[in-house]
């Protein structure tokens, strides 16, 4: 009897100790340790000047990228340290950069290389001799078949799908049977077109973005922005609906599907125009995605845009090689480092006293997600002190706090799932280092609510927010309504001031800021003991395929 106990009790200490954790396949864990990967958007739309060629009808004669160098693309990613391309072979608009015969609005068509180029071709040599990974961008849908922007490929017209789903099949299968191997395969909107019979036959090797394949997730924005904290697992039936984001996210999930944030170069269009190159982001801001977007466990997607020439613009470039000059300048070198080390809690000395801001934390995530919470310390003056605190680690997390001259740091897993496994942990001092602007404005706000859109009954939700904790004195004062995971976002259609339980107070009082999701409100009348402060109001959502959820935030003015 005592040794079946025994047994039992053995069974549940390796069943709780991390074994049920989700963990990445090999593929998933190669596509997650590059941290950064380079989109390249280049189509039809970058000869309109405009994000989308809807029609399928543009003169592609005109098309005649006489410059165009895959090297140099690979050159740029390579400068602010992407592993990775992901090239837009196919966009909403149908023109394929490719060869193909099932359509004749293609590459065959074009004047460059008198229809005899293929950029798939010359990208997946220039890749291989830059030791780049390729991925590929196919849209599952065809302006010219019905299925447009978000039909996942999906035609209106019932009878054609049939013929429709040949030609997407086809089209799919070249991409992948003819250039080699590639690591990921991106399907805009969702795919409804059949087509996992082919992925398991010629993209054994790369991760699936959306559809019922889906193998990693979409954050919900294209901010390039996660939303801390981030689990890479989730819920397999919630996965195999091919429209799971971040919002989805479970540490005690039973597959994993890391987060890939996209967000484009030009604030916030994918194609060039000349009008879109004035849109350039600056590196600050640059900087503040990556420690958003990286430093918060999940991959950077980060867009590029060809001219009419073939070229990434020269301004382009020069940010670029900027964007990852600052990231080495940052990281490049530790203070000092440990390594591999399985505890809950682990201590990295300092030769001297030394000015710190940052520590990166790296997790063995092979194992999942097991550390839950933790807390950073610093010895200062041979007295321990707490620097930050946090959850989530995965791949990487930075923190970051003001300068403070330490001798020791010391990490404690204070919830964990299984015996925290420690891959790295690091300390740096930046030079000149300031708070990202919406880290400054967000140390302004108190939380005051969290709203959820799983709480809304047919797109429709109520609150009553008490705003009295915070509002104590007479004055100005800022509510915010954000978005924590979004796609088509929350509207707040009526917000109500009440004070003092008068249900007559004058509505006066609050003020909206154009039409966004910011209120002001005046606190005229003092406030004592028996003063309240109340806002109801009523939201809307209007997006039926994800979920969302927020926070209610208030500042002084």
């Amino acid at each position: 009897m005592k040794k079946i106990l025994l047994i039992v009790f053995l069974f549940v200490h390796v069943h709780l100790s991390g074994q049920q954790l989700a963990k990445p396949s090999d593929v998933q864990y190669k596509w997650q340790e590059q941290g950064r990967i380079m989109f390249v958007h280049f189509g039809v739309a970058t000869w309109l000047g405009k994000e989308y060629d809807e029609t399928g009808e543009f003169d592609i004669s005109r098309i005649n990228p006489t410059n165009l160098d895959t090297d140099q693309w690979c050159s740029v990613a390579k400068s602010w340290g992407a592993k990775e391309i992901i090239f837009v072979a196919k966009h909403a608009g149908s023109f394929c950069w490719w060869p193909t015969y099932t359509t004749e609005y293609c590459v065959r068509n074009i004047p460059w290389k008198n229809g005899k180029g293929d950029v798939i071709k010359d990208l997946a040599n220039s890749c291989k001799k830059a030791g780049l990974n390729l991925g590929i961008y196919i849209y599952p849908g065809d302006i010219k078949w019905g299925a447009g922007l978000g039909s996942g490929g999906i035609t209106k017209d019932p009878s054609k799908q049939e013929a429709y789903n040949k030609i997407f099949r086809q089209q799919l299968t070249e991409v992948l049977a003819n250039y080699g191997d590639m690591l990921e395969v991106w399907f805009d909107g969702s795919c409804k077109v059949p087509v996992s019979d082919i992925l398991q036959k010629y993209a054994s090797k790369a991760v699936i973005f959306q559809g019922s394949d889906a193998t990693i997730r979409w954050p919900g924005t294209e901010s390039g922005i996660l939303h801390y904290p981030v689990w890479n697992s989730l819920k397999g039936e919630v996965l195999k609906s091919g429209v799971a984001t971040q919002y989805d996210d479970d540490p005690d999930g039973d597959v994993w599907a890391p987060l890939e944030a996209d967000v484009t170069l030009y604030n916030h269009n994918w194609f060039w125009s000349p009008k879109n190159e004035a849109k350039r982001r600056s590196v600050d801001e640059l900087m503040e995605i990556y420690y958003k977007s990286v430093g918060h466990g999940g991959t950077l997607l980060l867009n590029s845009n060809p001219d009419t020439t073939g070229l990434i613009p020269a301004g382009d470039v020069k940010r670029y090689a900027e964007f990852g000059a600052e990231i080495n300048r940052r990281f490049n070198r530790p203070l000092a480092e440990v390594k591999n080390k399985t505890s809950n809690e682990v201590a990295l000395v300092l030769t001297k006293p030394t000015k710190v801001n940052h520590i990166i934390l790296k997790e063995d995530y092979r194992q999942g997600h097991r550390i839950r919470k933790y807390e950073l310390w610093g010895l200062i003056k041979n007295k321990w002190e707490k620097l930050t605190t946090g959850s989530s680690v995965g791949v990487t997390k930075i923190d970051y706090f003001d300068d403070v001259e330490l001798t020791a740091i010391k990490l404690k897993v204070t919830e964990n799932k299984g015996a925290p496994l420690i891959r790295s942990m690091a300390a740096y001092y930046v030079t000149d280092f300031e708070l990202p602007k919406s880290e400054k404005e967000a140390k302004e706000y108190t939380i005051l609510q969290e709203w959820d859109t799983k709480d809304f009954v047919n797109g429709k939700g109520q609150m009553s927010i008490d705003l009295g904790k915070f509002i104590t004195a007479p004055g100005q004062y800022e509510v915010i309504f954000t978005n924590a995971v979004s796609v088509t976002g929350m509207y707040v259609e009526k917000a109500e001031l009440i004070f003092d339980k008068d249900p007559n107070t004058l509505q006066e009082f609050i003020q909206r800021k154009r039409k966004e999701n910011v209120f002001f409100i005046n606190r005229t009348g003092q406030i004592d003991e028996g003063t309240s402060s109340i806002l109801n109001v009523v939201m809307s959502s209007d997006n039926r395929s994800f979920q969302n959820k927020g926070f209610v935030k208030i500042r002084k003015r």
